[in-house]
């Protein structure tokens, strides 16, 4: 018995993926795969950690099969990343695999299944991981009415990214609003990645004001601090309430070489900047304690 189905693939987020250029970044996208049909996210430029924040959908899936099978084992869907090259072939990264959540024509689209959590899968590469991918699937069965049947998709839009469509509210999680300050200690050039809704923005330090005198007795003395907020030329700075869906801050040390040539010395990933958390005290407690 053929079934009729629409696949929405809720690509929010990857993070922690392989480093595939000599830069120790990557031009990472997805191309996600699901019985004859794939499709691919934008492709970010220059990140670890893209924020593809970026809906797929696959109209007109057939399936064989009876209606309860559908729903209790569905086809599994293959998610591969890829780095993007300027020439040539793009290079693979990793892969993982997910099932999505299904809806009979005949059910309800209400919680608790519906609408779909996201969820992170365990991107490998060989027999290594490559990181991890945050995203929700959900197979919609087109019952007589046809597509006018199912749950509309529930913005927001976004001008800017013409006929790219955004994860719906209620499915991608809730932003706030962050500043950054980040210090710099040491005397190479200090390049920061950071990844700020689903834009990417490096941070380059290109000198450093070391304090001479005290250099030699103190060597991690603070060479340049610098702050990251709405002030800036950064154009969004929003994070997900949930700390355990922030993103990891990349790090790159580049050693400066003559005739403006950069080379990378190292990179390193902070996995959670939960412990970096500035939270400022509750002036109503406060005043209460005081005044009580």
């Amino acid at each position: 018995e053929k079934q009729v189905f629409q696949l929405r693939a809720h690509m929010y987020q990857a993070r922690s993926l392989f480093a595939a250029d000599s830069s120790g970044l990557s031009d990472p996208f997805a191309r996600v795969f699901f019985i004859s049909q794939s499709q691919c996210t934008e492709v970010l430029n220059e990140t670890l950690c893209p924020t593809w924040d970026q809906l797929l959908v696959f109209d007109n899936v057939e399936l064989y099969g009876e209606a309860h099978e559908m729903r209790d084992d569905p086809p599994i869907i293959v998610i591969e990343i890829y780095d993007q090259d300027t020439v040539g072939k793009a290079d693979f990264m990793g892969r993982t695999f997910a099932k999505p959540v299904v809806k009979m024509s005949d059910e309800q689209y209400c919680p608790p299944r519906f609408p779909p959590q996201l969820e992170y899968y365990q991107i490998y590469r060989g027999n290594s991981t490559a990181g991890d991918l945050l995203a929700a699937f959900e197979l919609l069965q087109i019952g007589p009415g046809g597509k006018s049947d199912l749950p509309p998709i529930d913005g927001p839009t976004d001008i800017d990214r013409g006929p790219i469509l955004p994860v719906p509210l209620g499915i991608r999680p809730v932003l706030s609003k962050y500043r950054v300050e980040v210090i710099a200690l040491e005397r190479p050039i200090l390049m920061l990645t950071l990844l700020w809704g689903r834009r990417i923005y490096p941070w380059v330090v290109e000198s450093f004001e070391v304090l001479k005198t005290s250099w030699a007795l103190r060597p991690n003395v603070c060479a340049e601090r610098t702050s990251l907020d709405n002030q800036d030329t950064f154009a969004s700075q929003d994070l997900p309430e949930n700390e355990l869906l922030h993103p990891p801050l990349n790090i790159r040390v580049v050693d400066c070489r003559a005739f403006g040539r950069y080379t990378l010395v190292g990179s390193h990933a902070v996995s959670s900047l939960r412990k970096f958390i500035y939270r400022p005290p509750d002036k109503k407690a406060q005043h209460w304690n005081m005044t009580g």
